[in-house]
């Protein structure tokens, strides 16, 4: 599928992701692996570059994980980056030690002449995260740049493309990061830049084409972007080979299943089930306020749906997964693939007879992802709609989920959705929902008073959900939501907004 790779190798630093997806931002496939990885299967892997990541650990620490320093023999360009750097330092001769002034967060950094830093100004600020430093270089390596209290913020050995950064250049605040990245795989490792979406999309195409033939394919559908862009990979790879299922379980978005039905059915002619169980999730519902017993019981009907109609299908010869890269590394980080606990298929292997598991998008990230959904033809209304729990509204409903309370949601979630859109917000807030709390309070609506539900607002900006941040929607768009809510959804009479970051809250209420 792609030639030509860059191997990232994992030393557990928080911002490890990040730098496999800036280095495919490059349009220069890679992969995150563990750093424990063997040399003879790093020369089977065959990559034009490797990266080695940061990490919380201290070279000089008993059990810190070190490569095998014959990888440096191999002839391939390596980039060390903050506790990488400082690992190749000190395997190669030079010398590590702990810093008298720690630096954290932003750090002037003054840049000398090399390859890694071509076509960059001479100082410009680059983001710091370590408690060592290395105060002596190894034999053939030379300084490349400084800060105020990092004497090698940078240094580099170019006749055997060797190289380290103290600072995070994939991280946005340094300045020029993705350029100091791209010199690194273009100008250093030679890369051609062939890795793009379009040529995903056929060569996966192709693939699937190849492997399954006319044998038969079951899908289940949740209506989400990496179900949707699986599922469209398989039809346009297998046309009628193909059978999707949609549980619509009643906790769905104002309008979603009918649009699910109306994109994949009606416009893009898949072979699509849909089983309408709303009314039989919400009696298993009926009393429950526990969210665990909650999700559990959501989960458990699911496959109960499922079950009834995969039985009617009958044996498939294959089931498709959604599962997306950062799955794959969060359940074993690069090591051979578990079946994920997706909220669609969890638990959906042991009441399906089939003989093998595809996942088509398990090398992509869920902005490729996007892109991919976007070369398919897929609407934007599917391509960035945001992530969505499995257990649906079942778990934004604070206490007993009934009918009206669904109604209240879904209304209110609609009304937030469309003001964020009208205001183009919709592309800078990573998640935004109402929830309905276990609250109500008194108000005053015309000449009544009135005691109803107190609905608040959730909007969080993140890369990718590990961490998420408050956003700062503007106060007028606030007020405009807050209006339209009280005075068109029933049983609402007041609006608060959730200003709490993640940590030390979750994106989702329950």
């Amino acid at each position: 599928m792609q030639n030509q790779k860059v191997l990232v190798l994992d030393f557990g630093g928080q911002y490890n992701q990040l730098i496999a997806r800036r280095i495919r931002e490059q349009h220069v496939y890679c992969d995150l692996l563990p750093s424990d990885m063997s040399i003879q299967k790093i020369k089977e892997y065959d990559p034009i570059g490797i990266v080695f990541t940061g990490g919380p650990n201290s070279v000089y620490d008993e059990g810190s994980p070190m490569v095998d320093s014959g990888i440096f023999s191999l002839g391939i360009p390596i980039l060390g980056i903050c506790y990488g750097c400082q690992m190749m330092a000190h395997l190669l001769g030079g010398s590590v030690e702990k810093a008298e002034n720690s630096e954290y967060g932003k750090a002037d950094i003054e840049y000398l002449p090399s390859p890694l830093f071509s076509a960059m100004p001479k100082k410009a600020v680059g983001w710091m995260s370590h408690t060592d430093r290395i105060t002596a270089l190894p034999e053939g390596f030379k300084k490349m740049a400084s800060s105020p209290d990092c004497p090698y913020a940078a240094f580099g050995d170019e006749k055997r493309k060797l190289y380290g950064v103290q600072f995070h250049p994939e991280v946005q605040h340094t300045e020029n990061g993705a350029m100091i990245l791209r010199n690194f795989v273009y100008d250093i490792c030679g890369a051609a830049g062939d890795w793009t979406m379009s040529g995903f999309v056929a060569s996966k195409v192709e693939e699937l084409r190849e492997k399954i033939g006319k044998r038969k394919v079951l899908c289940a559908m949740s209506g989400g972007v990496d179900s949707a862009v699986a599922a469209t990979l398989l039809h346009k790879a297998v046309g009628g080979a193909l059978t999707c299922v949609f549980v619509d379980h009643g906790l769905l978005r104002k309008y979603e299943a009918d649009e699910v039905m109306s994109v994949f059915k009606d416009k893009m002619g898949m072979n699509l089930i849909k089983v309408d169980d709303g009314p039989v999730f919400l009696e298993k519902l009926k009393g429950v306020t526990d969210p665990e017993k909650k999700r559990k019981i959501i989960g458990e009907q699911f496959i109960r749906s499922f079950e009834k109609v995969s039985k009617k299908i009958g044996a498939v010869d294959f089931l498709v997964q959604g599962t997306i890269y950062p799955d794959v590394i969060e359940s074993g980080k690069g090591k051979s693939a578990v079946i994920k606990s997706h909220h669609n298929v969890g638990g959906l292997p042991s009441v399906i007879d089939f003989k093998e598991i595809i996942e088509p998008l398990r090398d992509l990230f869920k902005d490729e992802v996007r892109a991919v959904g976007f070369e398919l033809g897929l609407p934007k209304t599917v391509v960035m709609r945001q992530p969505f729990p499995g257990p649906g509204l079942g778990i934004r409903i604070m206490g007993e989920v009934t009918e009206e309370k669904l109604e209240t949601l879904r209304d209110s979630d609609y009304i937030l959705r469309e003001e964020i859109a009208r205001a183009g917000l919709d592309e800078s807030i990573w998640q935004y929902f109402t929830v309905i709390t276990s609250s109500k309070t008194v108000g005053v609506q015309g000449d009544f008073r009135t005691y109803e539900n107190v609905v608040a607002i959730r909007a969080v900006t993140s890369l990718d959900a590990m961490t998420a941040d408050w956003a700062r929607i503007p106060y007028d768009v606030l007020q405009t939501i807050s209006n339209r809510i009280v005075n068109e959804v029933k049983h609402v009479n007041r609006i608060v907004y959730d200003i709490t970051s993640k940590p030390p809250a979750t994106i989702e209420w329950e």
